[in-house]
């Protein structure tokens, strides 16, 4: 164990070297092209259009380089700096018993990063969001959606830690099946509690009032045998101008969601298409598909605490004295950044889905209706048209916008 801490170091430095070199990539990219709107949207986006969203990929990916070097350094700081050893120590000084001193210092280290990247969230919101006509929020709501989501993360989170680090210690040597068995089964349940218990505390969901559009809906589902609970309008311009549509819950609890700033820009076909390409997502299994990954990633993030849990030495090499939290923390903390380098399989896996939903959409909508919606999406939304490539592949999980668009043309050409 004693060369974990280097060959993490290495990690966290050869990640966030990789991460600062793909936004500068991006940058470079974007300002290339900032002249010259792309010939696939001239008539389409403006170049004041295309000009803006240039902007605002830049401001974006100026404030995330910066995020990632605080992020490096606060993760450094809890590892190998002996912050998770100095919580550790300071919550042992308490004198609570183990399991709540595990579940204390959990929290201070979730506590810790998330007052780091707190800064970042306001920035973002408050200047470059406001900057360029997207918030809509106040202070107050801000604050107030943080305070909820606190909350409802506390009362979540606390029994879910609290049931992990019990398991650890008393569950035998079958601990981790258990724990993954109860991991899977909270997952499920809150899949299926938050579009009815969770969501409404942020949003309020009305059913889509429109006769003419519901009924064109309606048609749809029945063409491609989806059922749900209804259709839902989210009032998600109290908070910003961008515009989404997606599918929440499962079972019976399942609901189809547009975003009422999404409504005001697409007409009764465009929103059919973009419909038709998420039911693609659920007809062809890939909500399914994504589940069961989690669902064996989760298992052999499992497996690998249960080996790591029988060596004092893990948490030993951070300055920790060794116990169940220490562990449990410290593998949440060092796995992501070995997973990172993962990141362009998971986002080319995610791109595949994307163009087998368009195929869907073009088969029970219409692929120019598509191509359509998209087109406003990417100009409202100001998306940048002209990502670099290595970056994109890196990172996106849909395709380029001027590879998508050909794609859904391809596919018009041949109805």
């Amino acid at each position: 164990m004693h060369l974990l801490p280097p060959i993490f170091v290495l990690a966290v430095v050869l990640g966030t070297g990789l991460r600062l070199w793909l936004g500068l990539r991006q940058i470079r990219s974007v300002r290339r092209h900032r002249t010259a709107v792309p010939a696939a949207f001239s008539g389409q986006v403006s170049l004041q259009e295309h000009q803006r969203a240039a902007d605002y990929t830049l401001a974006r990916t100026r404030l995330g380089a910066l995020e990632v070097l605080v992020d490096a350094a606060v993760l450094l700081g809890l590892t190998i700096g002996g912050g998770v050893g100095y919580l550790d120590e300071a919550w042992h000084r308490t004198g609570l018993g183990e399991l709540w001193q595990g579940v204390a210092v959990i929290l201070s280290v979730l506590a810790v990063m998330a007052v780091a990247g707190l800064p970042f969230s306001l920035y973002s919101t408050f200047r470059i969001e406001a900057r360029f006509g997207f918030n809509r929020a106040s202070l107050g709501l801000f604050v107030t959606d943080r305070l909820k989501g606190l909350l409802i993360g506390l009362l979540l989170g606390v029994p879910l830690i609290a049931a992990a680090l019990t398991l650890m210690v008393h569950g035998g040597s079958l601990w981790w099946l258990y724990a993954w068995i109860g991991w899977v089964g909270f997952s499920l349940l809150l899949a299926w509690a938050w579009p009815v218990l969770i969501a409404p505390l942020f949003n309020r969901f009305s059913p889509l009032a429109d006769a003419s559009l519901r009924q064109r809906i309606e048609s749809l589902l029945g063409r491609c045998g989806f059922t749900s609970r209804g259709v839902f309008v989210v009032d998600g311009s109290r908070r910003s101008a961008h515009g989404n549509a997606y599918f929440t819950g499962f079972g019976r609890n399942k609901r189809i969601v547009f975003f009422d700033t999404l409504l005001e820009r697409l007409g009764g076909a465009e929103v059919e298409a973009v419909l038709a390409h998420e039911l693609g997502h659920f007809r062809l299994r890939h909500v399914r598909q994504r589940l069961v990954l989690a669902t064996i990633q989760a298992l052999l993030g499992l497996l690998l605490l249960a080996y790591l849990a029988r060596l004092p030495a893990f948490p030993a090499a951070f300055g920790v004295a060794p116990s169940a939290h220490a562990t449990l923390l410290l593998l949440l903390l060092i796995a992501p950044a070995f997973t990172f380098f993962l990141a362009p399989l998971a986002a080319w896996w995610s791109r595949q889905h994307e163009f087998a939903a368009d195929r869907f959409a073009a088969e029970h909508a219409s692929a120019s209706e598509l191509a359509g919606a998209l087109t406003k999406l990417y100009r409202d939304n100001a998306t940048t048209l002209t990502p670099d490539r290595i970056s994109s592949a890196f990172y996106d999980s849909h395709p380029p916008a001027l590879v998508r668009i050909a794609h859904l043309q391809r596919l018009a050409a041949r109805t």
